[in-house]
């Protein structure tokens, strides 16, 4: 929660940063000139401590180092100057060992070319479905970066052949000229850094049993070769972070949000709220009140009793864990069921819709709880019992897209636990689409619809089988990504505009 301070002239402020009086996000995102100097220089020194300590306005003092005493706790506990130290270490001791050969040694880590093609995938100037073909279409065999895009073509899924959104639900690039600029997201700008530090070109499966299907960067074409080790490219440890990740976790947040995710939340709201529950230090909460200050999209006039100016996001935590950095300073300090399901909405207490109805779902990093875990209660308890209690049609979930259990349930991904346990309530796979993933993660937006919100569709479709009575044909559009019903990209008819987004310089 933000502390409200008197400092040393009597005067009250709001204190959005422990250690600082001054940084305010609002006004943060919108001073150019810091952000341009903190990109400078982890660019040219790697000096990330110094690049915190200024976009957050803390002490900067370069003759004692030591002095921030604030230790971050998440899979680790460490200081700010601690955090530089293994920085400056750099892949020394496996460090940066992301990648291995099943039942083999580490393998060295990729290019850089090939890191800024997999940055460059999420970037607002490129079209994400064409930069993740690209990434993989310009791959060379046996190289990570072929078995990353493999494994992210595989699992993304975009319903937009079916879905009563069509095409609206490829996110096109964004235009230079826009006279709109699009918000400062600067958690994907220290993403993006990292990704280059830590020699991370994106996640691969975790066990060639885990397997997406095999490996190939050659068009119509593919060869049993004995000597293409592909497909036993794997995490070394899908357990396994760095040093810098609790201190993204305490400033940012748990997921890095991308354009194409945040643009797809607004579009599922189609003008409605949306509840970001478990919102932590409201960092998501943040960018999409920035998204939906841009204006309504094209469908938010339809399919929804509020209006644009009505349209919330509220964010509701139980304060269990600790941040250093705030986004936000109205936080609903609730328990997230008791507040779903309250049967006198007020502003404060319950949801204004009982149940969530009319509004989305939105969960970023729900816990798993149970066992030994510091969250306690059930395993999966937490996103099961939202689930009984949420009465609106769209769900959101950030969560990891590779079954190591670090968020909502252990050993299942959400898509296979929604299938297996809310299909019968009539939830619909509608959109899988991979975030922007911390070295050693593999992290991914997942939307499921319900009843009206999929339209006039069959009873008894499978969560994102793409079969219904009257097939929406979706229209391949010139110059215009599309994706098929199995989740993987179809080529553009313009091979060249694909080969030019994400392509090496």
């Amino acid at each position: 929660m933000v502390m409200t301070v008197t400092t040393s002239t009597g005067n009250r402020v709001t204190m959005y940063c422990l250690g600082s009086l001054t940084f305010v996000p609002g006004e943060a995102v919108k001073d150019e000139e810091t952000h341009k100097q903190v990109l400078q220089r982890l660019a040219e020194t790697n000096d990330f401590a110094t690049a915190i300590r200024t976009w957050f306005h803390l002490s900067d003092d370069v003759n004692a180092p030591d002095a921030d005493e604030y230790v971050y706790h998440a899979i680790a506990s460490v200081k700010l100057s601690q955090v530089q130290k293994a920085v400056d270490v750099g892949g020394a001791k496996g460090m940066h060992g992301w990648y291995r050969l099943e039942g083999a040694d580490l393998l060295p880590p990729p290019p850089q070319a090939d890191i800024e093609s997999y940055i460059s995938i999420f970037l607002p100037s490129t079209a994400t479905a064409s930069a993740l073909t690209a990434f993989q279409s310009n791959a060379k065999r046996s190289s990570i970066r072929l078995r990353s895009a493999t494994y992210l073509l595989s699992k993304r899924y975009i319903a937009s052949d079916w879905h009563p959104l069509g095409n609206q639900l490829i996110i096109p690039k964004t235009k230079k000229d826009s006279k709109t600029p699009l918000p400062c997201n600067p958690y994907f700008d220290f993403w993006a850094w990292s990704c280059r530090n830590l020699e991370w070109c994106g996640p691969v499966p975790i066990s060639s049993s885990a397997s997406s299907p095999p490996a190939s960067n050659t068009d119509g074409e593919k060869k049993d070769d004995p000597n293409d080790t592909t497909n036993k490219i794997i995490l070394t440890n899908p357990r396994m972070s760095h040093h810098i990740l609790p201190i993204f976790m305490h400033h940012f947040g748990c997921a890095v949000p991308s354009h194409e995710s945040l643009s797809l939340l607004k579009l599922f709201a189609r003008g409605r709220s949306i509840i970001d529950m478990g919102s932590g230090n409201g960092y998501w909460t943040f960018m999409l009140r920035q998204y939906f200050s841009l204006g309504p999209t094209s469908s938010s006039s339809s399919s929804s009793s509020s209006s644009p100016s009505q349209q919330k996001v509220y964010a509701v935590d139980n304060n269990q864990s600790e941040w250093r950095v705030m986004w936000i300073d109205d936080t609903i300090i609730a328990d997230g069921v008791r507040w779903l399901s309250a049967p006198s909405p007020s502003s404060s207490t319950s949801c204004p819709s009982k149940g969530g109805q009319d509004m989305v779902l939105l969960l970023v990093y729900p816990i798993v709880g149970g066992d030994s875990s510091a969250a306690g209660g059930k395993e999966g308890g937490f996103t099961r019992e939202l689930m009984k209690a949420y009465k609106g049609d769209t769900l959101a979930v950030v969560g990891t897209q590779n079954g190591n259990g670090y968020t909502g349930l252990k050993g299942v991904t959400m898509d296979e636990f929604m299938e297996r346990e809310w299909k019968e309530e009539g939830w619909r796979k509608v959109v899988q689409c991979p975030l922007p993933s911390f070295a050693g993660k593999d992290e991914a937006l997942f939307v499921f619809q319900r009843g009206k919100a999929l339209g006039n569709l069959e009873e008894g479709i499978g969560a994102g089988s793409g079969k219904t009575k009257n097939k929406r044909k979706s229209g391949k559009k010139k110059g215009t990504e599309a994706e098929n019903k199995n989740g993987e990209d179809q080529r553009e008819g313009n091979k060249k505009e694909e080969e030019k987004e994400g392509a090496d310089e």
